[in-house]
């Protein structure tokens, strides 16, 4: 799922399952106290313990309804008539598919890329989304202690479906985390605190969602809507070499008529209480609905991307590194590179040097340069001294001409790397055919198990096997389905088994 601007220790999960509440006995949450969490990186600081289960002074909750009070304030077009909905999202999807129309045509007349203008831009985004991708379908989770009531399938089956139904092909946590690996950007990123808000705010939504059911519902039904920039994403990251089916998977899911997008809408008409306040309970979703603008958005990550300002940052976080590694004779305008490399701040004159010196010849082909030889090639000095992220922002910046009136070098699209590579006899690149046949697949015969008598699989397995009934297998199994786990093979395994429960 794509937003449109875009815990769990098992007695706190055990604790959330209990105190779900009826569809028809919508509360408003009781005041609380601002969050007082005293740093300045507060959402960074909540998602990393809401994923791990470290919430006990309930801090994710206070960010919530902060987060929600912010919200409120927030203009929305939702429709005033809850009937008009279905109406309403159809016509979001009709307005985006001409403007990706009117995308396309510009494109085919020769016109730039509109996101991406470099392969470095599109790493960076991966790199600045990754902390909402690898939370996907989070704020759903509440909804799984209520597979006993109807009007919740569709909900439940939305977040199977981000779970890939246990496939490991199709869940979506794990095709992000394998977009991250292939491009080697999966390493810990230092990065501002609003990349973590829309995160934070949808481990919240998991972790406290029986509370706030009209805002996950909400929040949902604004992140189920299919927006522009997925559609431009995909196209552009496949221009650019980039494997875009983590993006592409998304705009047919998440379409209007059968697929997320239809079962957002069904969830708030299904979850109107009968009885009880209606207005209260669509403020709410209301609520929850702009819940999706707070934070760093998908275009506000876009356009903070400066690649002038990426090189100096990607040589000012290896001055720390290297700054004793050099010898005296390695010297550029006079000054040694210990020298240069000894104070941060000089990254700027030091790349001028470099070029200067004719160490960098802008605008050419990286190889050109002495000094990208030293970075790549045969006995190159200097050979992994960079990830594969930052020798993307060097060669792009290296090869991107001062006055940018050349155009950028043509790259291979993804889908032309992979029938070269078919071509040449190389390994068909997807696993979807495979993933196919485990679909369904719930209990694994023991041939099938690791035959360590410890295996997590067959522990589960004889867990589950021993519990009195379905309903406290479905308790167990909910566990595991967690945004911490449901990516693993335990997590995997458990909705494989929570699926094919819900249907018998």
């Amino acid at each position: 799922m794509q937003a449109t601007r875009k815990f769990d220790n098992t007695i706190t999960v055990y604790s959330l399952l209990n105190s779900h509440m009826s569809a028809n006995a919508i509360r408003t949450p009781p005041a609380t106290a601002p969050a007082t969490i005293p740093t300045p990186d507060r959402a960074h600081a909540l998602y990393r313990a809401l994923m791990r289960g470290e919430d006990g002074r309930q801090a994710g909750r206070a960010f919530l309804c902060d987060m929600l009070d912010s919200a409120r304030r927030l203009p929305n077009d939702l429709p005033d008539d809850i009937n008009d909905l279905p109406a309403w999202s159809q016509t979001q999807a009709t307005e985006v598919g001409h403007a990706y129309a009117a995308y396309l045509a510009e494109r085919k007349q020769g016109g730039p890329r509109h996101y991406f203008a470099t392969r470095a831009h599109a790493m960076y985004f991966i790199r600045h989304v990754a902390p909402s991708k690898l939370v996907d379908g989070a704020w759903l989770y509440a909804v799984l202690s209520r597979w006993e009531e109807p009007a919740c399938h569709g909900l439940i089956r939305t977040y199977l479906e981000e779970l890939g139904d246990g496939v490991p092909g199709q869940n979506h946590v794990v095709l992000y985390q394998k977009l991250l690996a292939s491009l080697s950007c999966d390493q810990p990123a230092d990065l501002p605190d609003d990349r973590y808000v829309q995160g934070a705010i949808q481990l919240a939504l998991a972790r406290y969602g029986a509370e706030f059911m009209p805002e996950v519902v909400g929040f949902n039904l604004g992140y189920e809507q299919l927006p522009l920039h997925l559609l431009i994403s995909a196209y552009e990251l496949n221009e650019l070499g980039i494997d875009p089916y983590y993006f592409s998977l998304h705009v047919t899911i998440d379409n209007a008529g059968s697929g997320h997008a239809q079962k957002a809408v069904a969830a708030v008409e299904r979850l109107m209480p009968a009885i009880g306040n209606q207005r209260d309970f669509y403020a709410r979703v209301r609520a929850g609905f702009n819940l999706n603008d707070l934070g760093a958005g998908t275009l506000s990550v876009i356009a903070s991307f400066d690649l002038e300002e990426e090189v100096i940052a990607v040589l000012t976080g290896k001055s720390v590194q290297g700054r004793n590694m050099h010898s005296d004779f390695c010297r550029v305008a006079g000054r040694s590179i210990n020298d240069w490399l000894s104070n941060p701040r000089e990254m700027p004159a030091f790349l001028a040097a470099l070029t200067g010196a004719g160490w960098i010849e802008r605008g050419k082909p990286a190889t050109a340069s002495k000094f990208w030889q030293l970075l790549q090639g045969e006995r190159a000095p200097m050979f992994g001294a960079f990830d594969a992220y930052e020798l993307q922002v060097l060669r792009d910046w290296i090869e991107s001409p001062v006055s940018g009136s050349a155009k950028a070098p043509r790259i291979p699209s993804y889908r032309a790397q992979l029938r070269l590579l078919d071509q040449l006899g190389g390994p068909a690149h997807s696993d979807r055919a495979e993933h196919q046949g485990l679909r369904g697949l719930i209990r694994r015969h023991a041939a099938d198990l690791d035959a360590q008598p410890g295996c997590e699989l067959r522990a589960l397995e004889e867990r589950i096997a021993a519990l009195p009934g379905k309903a406290a297998a479905m308790r167990e199994l909910i566990v595991w389905m967690a945004p911490r786990y449901h990516h693993t093979p335990v997590g995997l395994m458990a909705t494989r088994m929570y699926a094919q429960l819900l249907d018998t």
